[in-house]
């Protein structure tokens, strides 16, 4: 039996997903910007996704941008913001615990001209309000805070820096990476005083290259692709109409029953980390002292203590369950997680630590096979790995 725990990384589409793509592809394939009924027909799956999407967010659909995923949308939000609010000031305020497609453009920012103050987490991942409330000066512009850390689980406490955002400064953007929260919660960006909210498709059962960016109603943000001139011009290029209508059939499917989902996420995380914690040199991460409700429902991070992270990854798969060293998307980054040394994991482990993470699919039966490989293969890779 075939356990996956990489839906962090990315997830199965949906069945109804690829039905509707494969009619748009072979059926309704013209052009939304052609005038004639083919168009028109495409462009119909463009306005009934952004409709979807914005119901799932409570907001305006002219509020969703297409994107191309999580990455583009970051880059949008961040590179967009900057450049067009350059009389706000050159000051951004982040996290330490970002994704590489928020710290890399942060990053590029930096070489431009712009500040950016990088702030810790405690041990469980989550920034203190206080200290990005500390961080703010005169010349912010803006504040961008992940809803879920995509290694660990970890929450941050997004309606708290949205209401004191809005009590100091109306006048700073807020950017929320939402790519392993959306689907996994219900997410207002308006009572949260969010600005500018970034989803991937991919990581709720649409296909990979979708996702779009939230930009709320009189925000300003600056393209950073140059073409056609579409969605008004913020994001020039012909539309991804079938991975659109899939992502929109996505979002329709996941939020349906959405409370019962995320409680049943929630017992299966509970279950396995609670095999997880009577191994002998095992701990699970960034879950000390909270409540199981606190953190993420989908993401577990566990060091196994003496095993090289690969080797165990390996080990598994072998077994058929399939897990992530870290984030997926910066395999290609051979130093050490920047996340894991934030929340103050030992030095030790930080090669030694694995991400499993479920989706609304998982079932127990996974669970259970997930619990009996790491309890198979973890004495054996003990044996082979002492000196």
């Amino acid at each position: 039996m075939e356990a996956y725990f990489d839906n962090a990384a990315t997830t199965s589409v949906f069945p109804e997903v690829g039905e509707i793509m494969r009619k748009v592809m072979e059926q309704d394939y013209g052009n939304p910007s052609s005038r004639h009924t083919k168009g028109m027909e495409a462009e119909q799956y463009l306005k009934k996704a952004a409709e979807i999407l914005a119901g799932t967010l409570k907001c305006q659909p002219k509020e969703i941008i297409f994107t191309s995923g999580g990455t583009e949308s970051n880059n949008l939000a961040l590179l967009g913001a900057a450049a067009a609010n350059p009389r706000a000031g050159k000051h951004i305020v982040t996290t330490r615990i970002e994704h590489p497609s928020v710290h890399e453009p942060l990053a590029y920012l930096e070489q431009q001209g712009y500040d950016v103050t990088y702030l810790p987490v405690d041990k469980n991942g989550r920034v203190k309000v206080r200290d990005v409330e500390d961080a703010l000066r005169d010349d912010t512009v803006l504040v961008s805070v992940m809803y879920v850390n995509n290694e660990v689980g970890s929450v941050e406490p997004i309606c708290e820096i949205g209401r004191m955002l809005r009590r100091k400064n109306e006048g700073v953007l807020f950017h929320v990476d939402a790519i392993q929260a959306y689907g996994k919660y219900k997410i207002q960006p308006k009572k949260l005083g969010v600005s500018l909210l970034s989803v991937s498709g991919h990581k709720i059962h649409a296909p990979k290259g979708t996702g779009f960016l939230y930009v709320a109603d009189g925000v300003k943000i600056k393209p950073i692709l140059f073409g056609g001139g579409q969605q008004g011009g913020v994001r020039s290029g012909t539309e991804n109409v079938p991975g659109i209508a899939g992502l929109g059939e996505a979002a329709r499917k996941i939020y349906q029953d959405l409370e019962q989902k995320r409680e049943k996420l929630y017992s299966l995380k509970n279950q396995f980390i609670q095999a997880m914690q009577t191994l002998p040199g095992v701990t699970v991460n960034a879950v000390e002292g909270i409540a199981l409700e606190e953190t993420a429902p989908h993401i577990i991070s566990v060091s196994f203590e003496g095993i090289k992270s690969e080797v165990m990854l390996h080990a598994l798969a072998q077994e058929g369950v399939y897990v992530s060293s870290g984030s997926a998307c910066s395999t290609h980054h051979p130093e050490l997680s920047g996340t894991l040394k934030a929340i103050g994991v030992a030095d030790s482990l930080l090669d030694s630590t694995l991400r499993f993470s479920m989706s609304f699919l998982t079932g127990q039966e996974q669970v259970q096979e997930a619990v009996a490989a790491v309890e198979k293969v973890l004495p054996v890779l003990r044996r082979f790995t002492k000196h």
